[in-house]
């Protein structure tokens, strides 16, 4: 008799139509109990949403004061997980974020203290006050989920998220996030500022106390584990699969870019499509999923040329150009 094949081998299980209905469920639940702290900004709460389900990381990117460490907070606590909190200080050193081993006096052994990072979700706020040399401490546990120290290496439990705050480079203090760093996100979003109706009615339920502490875990670990592996059997068309890598392509070859979508870059736009498809109640991925997400997805990871900063062209709008010049398969993404 011929041995079982291995999950590795057979890959990731089919998303049925229970699979999808849970997912709404879920993710119903999560963006419900996120937008009783932040208010008017259905958009962004979908986005980290869908980043979790990808199994990425998020960077929040804005002026002080929008609610980018708020609805950080929210997500996290909307999770029955382990969070931590590393603020970002120009003092901050690598080892805060990833451990250090310390000499233990009546063991006369070297033990190691956890850092930062050993959560399932990791709050980063301002990540961009910190030198680069801590900024860098987060490469390895972003990417590998896990941490090296002192030749001994530490699995990070899943699922792992960091979700990082930055305010813009022009502003005091803050330094440049290293390309290896943006291109570890997986989308990078932006709160705005508020409606006015959504500010005034801020005011009322944040004047006495934080909203946070009325918030309550709507799911835990397991679930959101369950709900990756959903995600991750949504069917991608072959289509759609050269439609990604069309897109990002483009990008690599665009005179008016000097750097380009890398291939990490089209692993998450695809990821994320899939979210995208399981959260909208489909077990495959649209053109309009990867079309829909190449802003968030892309943007941070591109550098435009010095003929393009000039002439006034932002990433953006290179970008949109770029997206709309590729030929868009027909026939959707089921086959």
């Amino acid at each position: 008799m011929d041995p079982a094949p291995s999950p590795a081998a057979t890959g990731p299980r089919p998303t049925s139509s229970a699979d999808l209905a849970t997912v709404a469920a879920v993710v119903g639940r999560i963006r419900a109990n996120i937008e009783r702290v932040i208010e008017g900004k259905p958009q962004v709460v979908a986005s980290a949403v869908t980043v979790l389900l990808a199994e990425g990381h998020l960077l929040i990117e804005d002026v002080p004061g929008v609610g980018k460490t708020m609805l950080s907070k929210a997500l996290a606590r909307s999770i029955d997980c382990s969070v931590r909190r590393i603020q970002f200080t120009p003092d901050l050193l690598p080892s805060d974020v990833t451990g250090v081993s310390v000499f233990n006096q009546d063991t006369r052994q070297f033990e190691f203290r956890p850092g930062g990072v050993f959560a399932n979700v990791v709050v980063g706020d301002e990540i961009n006050r910190a030198s680069p040399k801590t900024q860098s401490a987060l490469l390895e546990c972003m990417e590998e989920r896990q941490v090296t120290v002192d030749n001994a290496t530490y699995a990070l439990e899943a699922p792992f998220m960091v979700i990082a705050t930055q305010n813009p480079v022009e502003m005091e203090g803050t330094y440049s996030l290293p390309e290896a760093q943006r291109d570890r996100f997986m989308a990078r979003v932006s709160m705005g500022y508020p409606v006015e109706a959504a500010e005034i009615a801020m005011l009322d339920s944040h004047a006495g106390h934080s909203p946070l502490e009325d918030l309550d875990a709507v799911t835990d670990a397991a679930e959101i584990r369950k709900l990756c592996e959903i995600v991750a059997g949504v069917h991608v068309s072959a289509p759609v699969q050269r439609y990604a890598v069309a897109i990002t392509g483009a990008t690599r070859r665009s005179d008016h870019l000097v750097l380009g979508a890398s291939p990490r870059a089209t692993l998450h736009l695809v990821r994320a499509a899939k979210a995208v498809a399981a959260m909208d109640g489909r077990d495959y991925v649209l053109p309009d999923d990867v079309r829909t997400l190449t802003g968030p997805v892309l943007t941070h990871r591109l550098m435009p040329s010095v003929e393009a900063s000039m002439t006034g062209r932002s990433v953006g709008h290179v970008l949109a150009d770029l997206v709309d010049a590729v030929p868009v398969p027909r026939g959707g993404g089921g086959a």
